[in-house]
């Protein structure tokens, strides 16, 4: 995520592993060493509650790093340490601060066993009260994406890039001018105080591919419900310059008809010159805490990945051409401040 260099954001990296976040490419001003008289530099150990008491202690450098800033991410891997135990500490302070905050996280995968399915479990709970937006993304749903032989580093790699899209679908809306300009107000109308959100990704190419795009983000494998239930969308499609308007309308037909006629919708359309033929869509449907306050259950049952916690920072930054959207090869087949931070 961090090498994919996005418009407008600006990464940090938060750890109590002195020596993990060397081998960050994370500018060295920006990597934030937490817990550092309670690990001394060490990892946390898989313990959660390290975790926590780690960027408890660092809030005074956390609420440092976030000043200035209107939009945070808070991405992490649940079911370690410090991921699982430090993101629900800096989403709280970033939304104290009164800043945006969207939470995107993975979930383990199956394989990584019982105790870290439910570390992640409990992380989460704790996280969703200290975000306004929370996607998220269960590992083991990429692998109904893949073949079987898909090695195990690539698909860590999957997991990370799934968290990259994500906060590229939602900055790119926001810091780069396309044909269809959504203003920072927009976003936060929507995503404020929004609950559970999920996330769709499509690509397509051939006459069709802007429909097929959005069809393809609709049944994406991230998707657990259907976003008809969603009081809140926000989607953005991107292509090369020969995207035009006719093909705009025709995705966001297929979108408007499944959702709900009184829902809130936003979207952004952006020109990118090194796409050719193809279309990406990412769309987030949010605001789905409404149908859990009134069932009395969340509405994803997610199973239950550890490491850095990774934050971004939106900070109204100047306008740029738009950089390259890449798409991984299963979700194709698949049919102060110098930048904000995500």
């Amino acid at each position: 995520m961090i090498e994919s260099a996005m418009k407008g954001v600006e990464f940090w990296i938060v750890n109590t592993d002195v020596q993990a976040m060397k081998m960050s490419p994370v500018f060295p001003e920006n990597r934030l060493q937490i817990g550092q008289e309670l690990t001394r530099g060490l990892g946390a150990g898989g313990n959660p509650e390290i975790g926590m008491n780690a960027a408890k202690e660092s809030k005074e450098a956390i609420e440092e790093a976030l000043y200035g800033s209107d939009m945070v991410f808070v991405t992490a891997g649940m079911g370690g340490g410090t991921g699982t135990g430090g993101a629900p500490v800096i989403a709280g302070v970033a939304k104290s601060m009164g800043i945006l905050t969207v939470g995107i996280v993975t979930t383990p995968f199956s394989f990584e066993g019982r105790r870290r399915a439910v570390q992640a479990q409990e992380g989460i709970a704790a996280l969703r009260d200290n975000v306004d937006t929370l996607i998220v993304i269960p590992n083991d749903k990429l692998l109904t994406a893949v073949s079987q032989s898909t090695p195990v580093t690539e698909a860590f790699n999957l997991a990370d890039d799934i968290l990259r899209q994500g906060v590229r679908g939602i900055s790119d809306i926001i810091t780069i001018p396309g044909l269809v300009n959504v203003d920072f107000a927009d976003v936060r109308a929507i995503m404020a105080n929004a609950g559970s959100s999920l996330m769709g990704i499509g690509t397509a190419t051939g006459k069709t591919r802007a429909r097929d795009a959005a069809l393809n983000a609709i049944q994406s494998p991230l998707l657990d419900i259907g976003i008809e239930r969603a009081t809140g969308i926000v989607w953005n499609i991107t292509g090369g310059s020969d995207l035009t308007l006719f093909e705009v309308n025709a995705a966001a037909e297929v979108i408007y008809d499944l959702v709900d006629p009184t829902a809130n919708l936003i979207f952004g359309a952006v020109v990118d010159p090194s796409l050719s033929s193809q279309v990406s869509i990412t769309l987030i449907a949010t605001g789905f805490k409404r149908q859990e306050e009134n069932e009395g259950r969340p509405v994803q049952a997610s199973q239950l990945s550890p490491g850095d916690v990774i934050f971004g920072i939106n900070r109204r930054p100047s306008f740029t051409e738009g950089g390259s959207v890449e798409i991984p090869e299963f979700l194709r087949k698949k049919g102060r401040s110098r930048y904000p931070r995500a």
